[in-house]
């Protein structure tokens, strides 16, 4: 039937592709259980798509669920590369945990809000006074080891396809890399280790649009977290390229596997008769 968009501006120019907004009555119904591709729907819409339309859509499944909760998505990081997370303890925001995590952690350390982006709800615990201002705020306590880095990476995957890998320095005025925040791009070079990394978790929790933030510690990844919705500044022909990926991506899982021939198996079968 084609394709559906929650996002025109993301879509804009895809073949093919109706345009809807976002409706918790999901009036279109008809349309909804024909199309072959749901495209960027809301996050509050995933679930009925998926489970109550039984449609496909793009980014991913895993691309929604994970992305939306930086405690899902740290949990899911130490699943498939455990070596490759920041120490990290997520905790109830409790007067009884909040001391432990206090007494645990060396300072600095960072704090974060588990529902942002763009660098928004990240703190750098320095003081008890920091520390306070932040559980005045968190619902659940997520801290990490400060890492010591004065940049980090930006790698994006579309696909199966790295579209952009480059360095953000550290912003003058904070301590977020964050290009929304302040910091700069430098397009130097990016060690292998850090895209295989994104390749590889990207593979094994299904990520299929993201753009993965990778620290580099002595030659070591980390990985900070990812953002399934991102800017596309360092991306060379940015919104061509992202529509062109996108697109021959979500061709590609329409073709029908090849059947894999296996003579002498079919030969074993003869004589078997």
């Amino acid at each position: 039937m084609g394709w559906i968009s929650f996002d025109p501006l993301r879509t804009l120019g895809f073949p093919d592709t109706r345009y809807l907004k976002p409706d918790p009555r999901f009036s279109e119904r008809e349309l909804l259980s024909q199309a072959d591709w749901i495209l960027f729907p809301e996050y509050w819409q995933v679930n009925a798509l998926v489970y109550g339309y039984k449609r496909r859509i793009f980014p991913s499944h895993a691309s929604y669920l994970l992305g939306h909760d930086k405690i899902e998505m740290t949990r899911a990081f130490t699943a498939v590369a455990p070596r490759h997370v920041p120490e990290t303890h997520i905790a109830a925001n409790t007067p009884e945990k909040a001391s432990e995590l206090w007494d645990h952690m060396l300072l600095p350390f960072v704090a974060k809000i588990p529902r942002s982006s763009q660098g928004q709800g990240v703190w750098l615990i320095e003081s008890s006074a920091d520390w306070k201002d932040y559980l005045a705020v968190a619902d659940m306590l997520y801290v990490q080891e400060h890492l010591p880095i004065d940049r980090d990476l930006r790698i994006v995957r579309v696909g199966k396809e790295i579209l952009a890998a480059y360095w953000r320095l550290q912003s003058p005025y904070t301590f977020h890399n964050n290009i929304s925040r302040g910091g700069d791009i430098e397009y130097s070079l990016v060690p292998e280790a850090a895209i295989a990394l994104v390749e590889q978790v990207s593979e094994a929790l299904g990520i299929d649009h993201a753009g993965f933030d990778v620290a580099m510690v002595d030659g070591h990844p980390y990985l900070i977290e990812f953002n399934r919705l991102f800017g596309n500044t360092g991306i060379f022909d940015g919104d061509l390229r992202l529509r062109n990926t996108i697109i021959q991506y979500l061709k590609a899982q329409d073709l029908p596997e090849r059947p894999t021939s296996n003579h002498r198996g079919k030969r074993r079968l003869r004589r078997a008769a």
